[in-house]
This record gives C-alpha cells, sequence and structure tokens, in this order.
C-alpha cells in the first residue's frame, strides 16, 4: 500500500483576479474584493471555486481551520455557486420526455468508434496519456466517495440503506488498504505519479476542475439532493464498460499491477452498484419525494455535459500530438 502525504497541500497558483482575491484572502486573511465574476466554465473561476470548496475536505497548509465557516467567504462561494450553476442550467435543459429512467437508460448505450478517453488509452493511449488522465482524475480520486457521502443524511428508508451499502464498499468495507481512493494512490505511484493530495491541482484544466466541483456543488447543498443523486447514477452506470477499457490500456502499456487493479476493481463492484442505485437509491428516493425527479435528470444531465467538455479538451490535445495539461507541465504529467 502507498503512503500518501496527511498534510494538507500548499495553496494553488491564481488563474485570474478571482482566484488571486480567494487565494490571497486564505493566505494573508483579507477580504476578497470581487465585482464582476468571469466565464463559470473558465480557470478563474473554477480554481477559485474549487479552492473554497477545499476548505471543507483536506484544507490547505498554513491556512487557519476556521475559515471554513468564514461568512465572507461563504457569501463569495454562494455567487460563484450561482453563476456556476446558473450557466449548467442554461446549457443542459430539461426535455418534455425526461424521466430518471429514461436518461439513466440512454447512459447504456455505448458509442461506436473511439468516440471517448477510455476509447483513446485502450486503443492507441501511450504512457504519457496515461499518466495525464490519472493525475487530472486525481483531484476526485484520492478523494472518491466523499461528496456523495454527504447526501446520506438527507436520505431515508431504502435510499439511505442502499446509499451506504455502495459508499461502503468505496470506502473499503472496513479495511483502509481497500479504499478506493488509496487503490487509486497505488495506481498513481504504478504510473510514477506523485501520490500526495492535491499535487496536480495547478496542472489540471478548468473542464477537470469543474466534473470535481459539481459534486462539491451537489453534495454540499440540500436543496439538490436530488442532482448528486443523479450524479452518482451516472457515475455508477458508466463506470463499468469504461473501466474495463481501461484496465485493457494499463495492461497493454505495462502501468503496473496496481493500476491495472483499480480499473479491475471497479468492473465488477460498479456493474452490481449500477443495479443498486437505479433501483434502490434513485427509485427509493424518488418514492418518498417524486418532486426530485427533474432534479434527478439535471444531476445525469448536467454530469454527462461536464464530462464531455473534458473529454473533448483531452482527446483534441493528445489526437493533436499535444498535452492537455495547463502550460508549464510536461505531458508526463510531472511539474515544470
Amino acid at each position: 500500500m502507498t503512503t500518501t502525504r496527511l498534510r494538507p497541500p500548499p495553496l494553488p497558483t491564481a488563474r485570474g483576479p478571482l482566484s488571486a482575491a480567494v487565494v490571497d484572502a486564505l493566505r494573508d486573511g483579507t477580504e476578497p474584493d470581487v465585482s464582476a465574476l468571469p466565464d463559470p466554465y473558465g480557470d478563474d473561476l473554477q480554481l477559485a471555486l474549487y479552492t473554497l470548496y477545499e476548505l471543507h475536505y483536506q484544507g490547505f497548509a498554513d491556512v487557519p481551520e476556521h475559515l471554513e465557516w468564514d461568512t465572507g467567504l461563504l457569501a463569495l462561494r454562494a455567487r460563484l455557486e450561482a453563476r456556476f450553476l446558473d450557466a449548467l442550467r442554461a446549457d443542459v435543459p430539461l426535455g418534455a420526455d425526461d424521466t430518471p429512467e429514461a436518461v439513466l437508460d440512454e447512459l447504456q448505450v455505448e458509442p461506436v468508434g473511439e468516440a471517448g478517453i477510455s476509447h483513446f488509452l485502450r486503443d492507441r493511449g501511450a504512457l504519457g496519456h496515461a499518466r495525464e488522465y490519472a493525475a487530472m482524475r486525481s483531484l476526485y480520486h484520492l478523494k472518491e466517495a466523499d461528496p456523495h457521502a454527504w447526501v446520506i443524511p438527507r436520505l431515508r428508508g431504502r435510499a439511505k440503506a442502499a446509499m451506504v451499502a455502495v459508499e461502503y464498499d468505496e470506502f473499503g468495507a472496513g479495511r483502509a488498504d481497500e479504499i478506493h481512493a488509496q487503490l487509486f494512490a497505488d495506481l498513481m505511484a504504478d504510473l510514477g505519479l506523485d501520490t500526495a493530495y492535491g499535487t496536480y491541482l495547478d496542472a489540471a484544466p478548468a473542464e477537470a476542475l469543474a466534473t470535481v466541483n459539481l459534486m462539491s456543488l451537489f453534495g454540499l447543498h440540500r436543496s439538490l439532493r436530488g442532482a448528486l443523486v443523479g450524479h452518482f447514477a451516472t457515475v455508477e452506470v458508466t463506470s463499468s464498460p469504461a473501466s474495463r477499457r481501461l484496465a485493457q490500456a494499463l495492461e497493454r502499456i505495462g502501468a503496473g499491477p496496481a493500476a491495472v487493479r483499480f480499473y479491475t476493481e471497479h468492473v465488477e463492484a460498479d456493474a452490481v452498484h449500477e443495479q443498486v442505485v437505479r433501483h434502490d437509491v434513485v427509485a427509493g428516493l424518488l418514492e418518498h419525494e417524486p418532486q426530485l425527479a427533474d432534479d434527478v435528470v439535471f444531476g445525469v444531465r448536467a454530469t454527462t455535459y461536464l464530462e464531455d467538455r473534458l473529454a473533448e479538451r483531452l482527446l483534441s490535445a493528445w489526437r493533436a500530438g499535444a498535452t492537455a495539461l495547463r502550460s508549464g507541465y510536461s505531458e508526463s504529467a510531472g511539474a515544470g
């Protein structure tokens, strides 16, 4: 089992005036002075939002822990969340015939050809591509399942019991070395990456930050519990086939047994989880709160939308022979 850093990561490097104001506020205790907000999907806003959310996870080195509940920072976070959420609602409108069952059925239709990241990595990805992908995904996988755990006290009955059962597996079923976040750290070690939490934040583009921010946004708001369930269902429905391709990719490039195991573990586990989530978590939620059906659909659609944006970023760069990481980082995912 790989030993990872337990101390919080350093503050990130700002990517614009908004994220600079947030970083300065956390470093120096200054009140963030923010007027107009930038592109809701851009680097500046997504990094600022990610940084504020991270106060609820591991925090940052030398940042006082009481700032997690600083009223000024929470007020700013609310503005950024509203900007992000408004953009998502505009970009993923719900169809008149959309139902949770229908949109989850759509996710089970596999694309033809090299349509996604896992297809590319399986068919022609190189070690550098796998390292880049793991570096970006580490922002979530090193805290895998944590954002989804926030929904547990907001569920009841069958939905709560099923959610806890799935999360129990995600957290290693009582074994520290089987926690999925630990398994991903072992994968990173096999790929020669730094396993310390937060190492690759500065390397990750806005599209990667947005996928993680979405989970935090849904998880931290009781009013978005239906959307979080939709997000969770999307992850579980799509995980098994994609994990199979990623395991095949890592075997082909000789990434190492721990790297392969992370994905083979998800092939079987998530095939089971998919059924539990669909028939007990989603159905159980809607049994008690049928009015949340549109929120579940929104969670599915928003998740797919942001994942598609990330895939486009990665695949367009890789097909052009370039790195998908931010400027200043090499294609091998090491610091520049």
